[in-house]
């Protein structure tokens, strides 16, 4: 009898120890919150990975100052997805200049992968687009059907975008918002560099021919317009009004009210303006605050 008390006296530390251990543990596994989304993905639409009928990138050109910006569209288009498509989402300037942007810049490129840096220097007409679209069959480590380019003060609505690419050829394909604005013949002028798409043969060829190489000084979007006249590129185009457009009351006959189709809406410059466009299409229908 006295053996058994001892036993017991002896043993018990560490059994409430190991049942002390094993509730701790219990407790971690069970508080332990769910691992995060990914990051570094853009877009949601690599949720549909099996469904997806087409690829596209948008390529949003802006300057490497501009962060503010680039976490807000993040955020925008972060939270979109098609099951339609599969699209990535990448920020594109021109070289760095400043010892803070390499700090900075870095950072976001280790955190979200979705930066491209051009070999430039930041300009507006002297050949910024024609080094995005030539650089891309080099700098990408995969295909896309599409590629777009977009400005910064764009918000394009992905899932309307994947739609009315759905029926379109994937080939010699340039897709936007043709000017002039009065206009709804894509063949005539060139698509408004708000954001037009083309398909990734007509890329390639941007990047091997000495017509885009030997033009690339002016007004960037009527550029892209005559290297495909001049190549007889672009044989599929469509301008898809009145669903892209400028923010209303920005830009004469190319702005129009806020209208449930639409894919892009441009010249948002000002806070206010994003607010109304956010509120407009129910950005954050849902969730309650």
């Amino acid at each position: 009898m006295k053996r058994n008390k001892w036993l017991i006296l002896v043993t018990l530390p560490s059994l409430i120890l190991s049942l002390l251990l094993f509730i701790i543990f219990i407790n971690v596994q069970v508080l332990k919150p769910p691992s995060p989304p990914n990051p570094r993905n853009s877009s949601k639409s690599t949720m549909y990975p099996n469904q997806t009928q087409f690829s596209l990138m948008i390529g949003i050109l802006t300057r490497a100052d501009n962060y503010d910006r680039r976490h807000f569209l993040r955020l925008v288009y972060g939270i979109q997805s098609s099951p339609l498509a599969t699209i990535h989402v990448k920020f594109v300037f021109c070289s760095l200049t400043k010892p803070e942007q390499r700090a900075l810049i870095a950072l976001e490129i280790l955190r979200f992968e979705d930066i491209l840096i051009l070999n430039c220097t930041e300009n507006m007409n002297s050949g910024k687009t024609y080094t995005y679209f030539s650089s891309l069959p080099h700098i990408l480590t995969r295909k896309y059907d599409y590629v777009m380019k977009a400005d910064d003060d764009v918000f394009i609505r992905l899932e309307p975008l994947a739609s009315s690419l759905k029926a379109l050829p994937r080939v010699d394909l340039y897709y936007g918002f043709v000017i002039p604005c009065a206009s709804m013949n894509p063949f005539v002028e060139y698509m408004s560099g708000m954001g037009f798409l083309l398909s990734w043969d007509v890329v390639e060829w941007i990047g091997s021919s000495e017509i885009p190489r030997e033009n690339v000084f002016g007004p960037e979007d009527k550029l892209v317009g005559k290297w495909l006249k001049m190549g007889n590129k672009a044989k599929n185009r469509f301008s898809n009004k009145p669903a892209i457009y400028d923010y209303p009351g920005t830009n004469g006959k190319c702005s129009h009210e806020l209208i449930p189709e639409t894919v892009a809406v441009h010249r948002l410059k000002r806070w206010d303006q994003w607010l109304h466009v956010l509120e407009f299409f129910n950005v954050t229908k849902g969730l309650k605050l």
